[in-house]
């Protein structure tokens, strides 16, 4: 960090808190040397010097939201000035220190353009683009973790899924072939009681056939049926004969 004294880089009223807060900075006391810059800018606010130097001692006292604003406000008066060169340098300082690497990249890059001889500011803003690159990595990979639990998690659920789904049809499986066997079960009981009710109502069938009968034995008995039904016939004719003689007979009277 550098620390500018008001008398030898402003073109400006010399004023003794600037003076004074550069001897508490030179001596360390960082908490006397913000007291005198802050005096210092409330005597005239737009002092560069008092800007820039109590941007430098919040710095040290490591609050570097505050020496940020600071260091915005000196940038904005120091414009392409030579001493803005070091204003950019430790600028970047206060980005590196809240990790901010994308902007240190930059405030590093303006420091260079103005002064690019400056080693400290080469290796600084190295040093910013290798933990952007490194920040980005673990972002990815953190991404990329992320994304595979993600996936993880997807597929355990599909799998869980599918594992429910299957021992549901599994289940509702078993309940109808239950089912099915419960009504053929049933059917068969209904059959045979059916059966049973009709062995009771239908008479008994005669086991064994009736023995055939041989040609000679059927002639036989077609001759003796031919005869008795002769038989038969004559004496309904004599019968019939008697009856008309009867009649006529009575007819004759």
């Amino acid at each position: 960090m550098v620390v500018l004294c008001a008398s030898q880089a402003f073109a400006q009223i010399d004023r003794r808190e600037v003076r004074s807060g550069n001897r508490a900075f030179r001596k360390g006391e960082f908490a006397k040397a913000e007291i005198d810059y802050k005096k210092a800018l409330l005597k005239d606010s737009t002092s560069v010097a008092a800007q820039y130097n109590l941007s430098n001692d919040l710095y040290r006292l490591e609050n570097y939201q505050e020496a940020e604003k600071y260091s915005k406000a000196a940038l904005d008066s120091l414009s392409k000035s030579p001493r803005a060169a070091d204003a950019y340098f430790n600028a970047g300082d206060i980005y590196l220190q809240q990790r901010r690497w994308g902007e240190a990249i930059e405030a590093f890059k303006s420091s260079l353009r103005l002064n690019p001889g400056d080693m400290d500011a080469k290796s600084n803003l190295a040093y910013a683009q290798k933990m952007l690159e490194r920040e980005q990595q673990d972002q990815q990979n953190q991404n990329q973790n992320q994304d595979n639990q993600d996936n993880r998690q997807d597929q355990n659920k599909d799998q869980n899924n599918d594992q429910n789904k299957d021992n549901q049809d599994q289940n509702q499986d078993k309940q109808d072939n239950q089912n099915d066997q419960n009504k053929d079960q049933n059917d068969d009981r209904q059959d045979q009681n059916q059966n049973q009710d009709d062995n009771q109502q239908q008479p008994p069938q005669q086991d064994q056939q009736q023995p055939k009968i041989s040609p000679e034995a059927a002639e036989q008995m077609l001759q003796a049926i031919q005869a008795k039904e002769n038989e038969t016939q004559d004496k309904v004719n004599k019968e019939k004969a008697a009856a008309v003689r009867s009649r006529q007979k009575e007819k004759n009277w």
